[in-house]
């Protein structure tokens, strides 16, 4: 019996990590979700204006415009067919679709209408044009 006993209080020759892996694990898969869940959409230099208070409803989608032409719906690139069959699957769940039109102001006249003009075919009248306030004078 004292054999037994002295065996137990030998000194381990390995250190278990198994412990400190799955910490490692838990902490990397949070850091992804983390990082993955700050990205909200595309950056663009919005254009000023007086009006303050522009507040977005719930169920709001988002209709993006860079300067270079590129048209985003929720952060997602698309074409011009594709935001209008998608704002139209939108438009069936939700008649009273609000969307927001957020464009860069060095963005092409041309292309805002053409925005416009596929929300106004779908008969989307709750349109949002996004702006920075600007400063008082």
């Amino acid at each position: 019996m004292s054999a037994d006993i002295k065996g137990d209080n030998q000194p381990y020759d390995d250190i278990n990590i198994t412990p400190m892996l799955d910490l490692a694990y838990v902490l990397l898969v949070t850091f992804i979700i983390l990082t993955t869940a700050s990205v909200q959409g595309v950056k663009v230099n919005s254009p000023t204006t007086q009006a303050a208070n522009n507040l977005a409803k719930p169920q709001t989608r988002a209709i993006t415009i860079t300067a270079d032409g590129g048209v985003y719906l929720d952060a997602y690139p698309v074409d011009m067919d594709q935001l209008r069959t998608s704002l139209a699957q939108y438009k069936s769940a939700n008649p009273s679709l609000p969307v927001v039109l957020k464009a860069d102001a060095a963005t092409q006249y041309e292309k805002v209408m053409q925005v416009l003009e596929v929300a106004k075919k779908l008969d989307i009248t709750e349109i949002g044009l996004v702006t920075k306030r600007a400063a008082a004078e």
